[in-house]
């Protein structure tokens, strides 16, 4: 058997733990009879070779790993808020149950993983929401064309999540709805004048600093519209009417950083 689960981004901006889109980024699992584990690729000399790798322990919920071989092929980069976390679990939940209810597998896996935004992305594929254990895929693609920018600097997600508040201002919350009623709009609609109206956050972006985030904002590549956090972070998704222009303009100012033109994936592990 073999599975593919994409990259996520979580939040898009104003739609904090709840909305994420699947990236045409993915990791690969190969199942077969045998034993081991094997890591190729993205955290390959890193990632556990045993039973405590993450996609192994997504998979024991669901099926007995014993006798089985795992042979990983992974192209998500670790800890930069593309979601190389809920892609595991995703893989390993799918490969033990492929026909599986999305929402039943989500629940499963936020066992492993707390966030659900990104599981659901990388489960269903598309555009997702998620709230109170429930998927709903609201767009296949997007009007505007997702740039990634993708540091050498690694982000815990657990220690970026406690430099948030506890509480924020009416205000901060009343511009937040506001920009998270653009973002669906804008993507049901396929309107790209709503979504890059969308892409603000006074939730977490704010509360997780992010130079290069702030440079761009100040000064956004041409063909470009606007740009988000990563999830957590510490990658940033550009937002582009004009991907290969965008892009280009970003490998010659961020020349140590890598630059990943990319698409919305149709799919998910499923």
């Amino acid at each position: 058997m073999i599975v593919r689960a994409p990259a996520t981004s979580a939040n898009v901006g104003p739609a904090f733990d709840c909305a994420a889109v699947a990236l045409d980024l993915w990791n690969e699992l190969e199942v077969t009879d045998g034993d081991g584990v094997a890591v190729e690729g993205e955290g390959a000399g890193e990632l556990a070779e045993d039973a405590s790798n993450l996609a192994v322990r997504a998979y024991a919920l669901l099926a007995d790993p014993a006798g089985k071989r795992f042979r990983f092929r992974n192209r998500i980069p670790l800890e930069r808020g593309l979601g190389s976390s809920a892609a595991a679990i995703a893989l390993g939940l799918a490969a033990a149950r492929p026909q599986g209810s999305p929402e039943d597998l989500l629940a499963a896996g936020l066992t492993l993983e707390s966030h659900a935004d990104n599981l659901a992305a990388a489960l269903v594929g598309g555009v997702t929401l998620t709230w109170e254990g429930r998927i709903a895929r609201i767009a296949d693609t997007l009007p505007l064309a997702p740039v990634a920018l993708v540091p050498r600097d690694r982000t815990s997600t657990e220690a970026s999540r406690r430099s948030l508040p506890a509480v924020v201002s009416h205000t901060d919350a009343a511009a937040n709805a506001a920009r998270a009623a653009l973002l669906g709009a804008g993507t049901v609609s396929g309107d790209a004048d709503l979504l890059a109206a969308a892409l603000d956050d006074r939730l977490h972006e704010p509360y997780r600093p992010s130079a290069i985030l702030d440079e761009l904002r100040g000064d956004l590549p041409a063909g470009a519209v606007g740009a988000t956090l990563s999830g957590s972070g510490p990658s940033v998704l550009v937002w582009a009417e004009d991907a290969e222009t965008a892009a280009a303009e970003l490998r010659a100012r961020f020349p140590d950083e890598r630059v990943l033109p990319l698409a919305v994936a149709s799919r998910g592990a499923l």
